[in-house]
């Protein structure tokens, strides 16, 4: 095993992932589904024989890469910051850009056929896994705690971050495989709800994560099913959300113009 890669990877701040493998993949499948034959079309060029839901997790599989690029350029990418009682139209972008940002250039990767196929796989990948991030609520950080990073609690007696409960534990808690959960999700899915929840505009997913977020700290940090009952049909809501929006992105994207 590569240790400095590794070292690198926790040293850099707020680096900590957004949903687990299960979490993501299970967007980039409900996404596969959902997209436009144009769009469709476009993600099979681009990719091959990789769905969506294999490249949904590729952006954090990269951040143990040495280079700076992985290490310091795309790192901010993965999450905004949005002070309490702010909005990201007043707070915006710092110098160093974040998941808007990020997703605004690759948007322009993709729609440039000057691109090379490197670089649309880039940022179709990224944007899938970003898109995703966002519907985290503890990926519209406050600015205070490293989107929860350095909030301690106690899962089922074991010590963690908030941060993690919301990535990994309340998605896994199911023990469900993510063709499983995705399958549990679609098919309890309204269509008011699919064409109500496909919004491709960030700062509808963003202004709804801030105010998921401000409810999910919790009093106690002894965490366990209590815990669990509160907030896991509102995992279920951001999963199924983030892949219509995953789609209705691409899709947009991918439209004829």
């Amino acid at each position: 095993m590569r240790v400095l890669p590794l070292l690198l990877i926790l040293i850099v701040p707020q680096a900590a992932l957004a949903w687990g493998p299960l979490g993501h993949r299970v967007t980039g499948q409900i996404a596969q589904s959902r997209l436009s034959p144009r769009a469709a079309a476009a993600v099979q060029r681009i990719l091959g024989t990789e769905d969506l839901a294999e490249a949904s997790t590729w952006a954090d599989e990269m951040r143990s890469n040495p280079e700076p690029f992985w290490q310091q350029t795309a790192n901010p990418w993965h999450y905004v910051t949005i002070p309490p009682g702010k909005t990201y139209a007043e707070v915006g972008a710092p110098p160093e850009g974040d998941a808007v940002t990020a997703l605004q250039g690759f948007a322009r990767t993709l729609r440039d056929k000057s691109a090379t196929p490197e670089q649309q796989a880039l940022a179709l990948r990224f944007a899938v896994h970003v898109i995703a991030d966002l519907q985290q609520p503890l990926h519209a950080g406050n600015g205070a705690d490293k989107g929860g990073n350095t909030v301690r609690v106690r899962w089922f007696g074991r010590d963690t971050e908030l941060h993690a409960v919301w990535d990994s534990e309340l998605p896994n808690n199911k023990g469900l495989s993510f063709s499983e959960y995705t399958l549990w999700l679609t098919r309890k899915l309204k269509p008011e709800e699919a064409r109500a929840w496909s919004s491709a505009d960030p700062l509808v997913w963003i202004a709804e994560s801030a105010a998921l977020r401000d409810r999910i700290y919790p009093a106690d940090s002894k965490l366990s099913y209590q815990y669990v009952y509160d907030h896991a049909a509102e995992v279920d809501l951001r999963l199924t959300q983030g892949g219509l929006r995953i789609a209705a992105w691409l899709n947009s994207v991918f439209a004829e113009r």
